[in-house]
């Protein structure tokens, strides 16, 4: 299926970058130190809007368009010292080590203006502040890819990839992109149970862009109301310093949002709403649909002193009940949506 996926891009993205001529570079990105795969890592162009991500095993295939190839490419990932290496010194389906960095919260110590030590929530409300700042003031598109993995019970039963360019206008402006889908398409992995027949299917796209922490003002973004936070660690992005917080609004939230240091600017956020302690969080629709698990990721990357999105993913669960209210579980959803751009 993997290598399926990496055949569609290939095609598509060839169609994005209008079949220009293309260096083709691929390889997996593992750990200097424990040889283990590094997921969701940056690799891009130096100075150029031209990107790919690691996926979660650490693989990645990235075209370079031919009148480019003279341009470095950078590889960052979080709590790893970045590396550039030309486009010709790559060899076909390489491994790439890169080694980890990481500092002791007592041999970093960060201050804000007047040299005051910024606690956890200062933090959070900085970065808040400078939104405005940090992402981008006019409007921007961005082409990229989904891939949306169903899952009912134990068995995968459909798998959707599409190509998208989306039309974004200034962060400022609470309202989602415009779609325009380049390519998609669809496997049957496994027939559906039947309840399937009745409800509408979301749009995957939809299902992401209206989930927007940035542009609509929620989440763990706002330190409000139960919200509070801690530093977990202080760790290297981009050759740059980043805090790693940790955030809970009890009994049911939780999440892990990573600023840089200097620009105050969000590079990554994750939040999560589960069941905690004997304690149930739930979501309950008339088509009995109980949703018992969220998580959703989002993680950005600088270009011209602006924060873009590179990638978002997010996991749901769902029981499924004989009605709204029936005690009748039917079966167990696990959709997984994926976008990178």
């Amino acid at each position: 299926m993997m290598r399926s996926f990496y055949s569609f891009l290939f095609l598509l993205t060839s169609s994005i970058l209008l079949s220009q001529e293309m260096l083709t570079i691929s390889g997996r990105l593992l750990d200097g130190n424990t040889n283990g795969p590094v997921a969701f890592a940056s690799i891009y162009l130096k100075k150029e809007a031209i990107g790919t991500t690691s996926n979660e095993n650490g693989y990645f295939v990235f075209h370079i368009p031919s009148n480019l190839k003279e341009r470095e490419v950078v590889i960052s990932a979080m709590g790893y010292s970045s590396i550039e290496r030309l486009p010709v010194s790559f060899s076909k389906d390489e491994a790439v080590f890169i080694s980890p960095k990481t500092f002791d919260l007592n041999e970093v110590q960060l201050t804000g203006s007047m040299d005051k030590v910024l606690e956890a929530k200062e933090i959070v409300r900085r970065a808040y502040e400078r939104i405005s700042e940090n992402y981008p003031d006019q409007p921007y598109i961005l082409e990229g890819f989904v891939r949306d993995l169903q899952q009912e019970d134990a068995t995968y039963v459909e798998y959707l990839e599409c190509a998208a360019r989306l039309r974004y206008r200034s962060t400022d402006i609470k309202k989602e992109p415009s779609v325009q889908l380049l390519g998609v398409r669809t496997q049957g992995i496994a027939e559906k149970h039947p309840w399937n027949e009745n409800t509408e299917r979301k749009n995957s796209i939809i299902d992401l862009i209206e989930d927007d922490f940035i542009r609509f003002d929620y989440g763990p973004i706002l330190g409000r109301k139960g919200w509070k936070y801690k530093i977990k660690d202080i760790l290297t992005y981009d050759n740059r310093l980043v805090y790693q917080i940790e955030g809970v609004d009890p009994p049911f939230q939780s999440a892990t949002l990573f600023i840089d240091a200097e620009s105050f600017a969000f590079i990554r956020m994750e939040l999560t709403r589960e069941a905690t302690k004997n304690k149930s969080w739930q979501r309950r629709f008339t088509n009995g649909a109980l949703q018992i698990f969220y998580n959703v990721i989002f993680e950005y990357q600088e270009f011209k002193g602006r924060m873009y999105l590179k990638n978002q993913r997010e996991e749901d669960h769902w029981r499924i009940f004989n009605g709204v209210e029936s005690d009748t579980v039917l079966f167990t959803q696990y959709p997984k949506i994926e976008l990178f751009i």
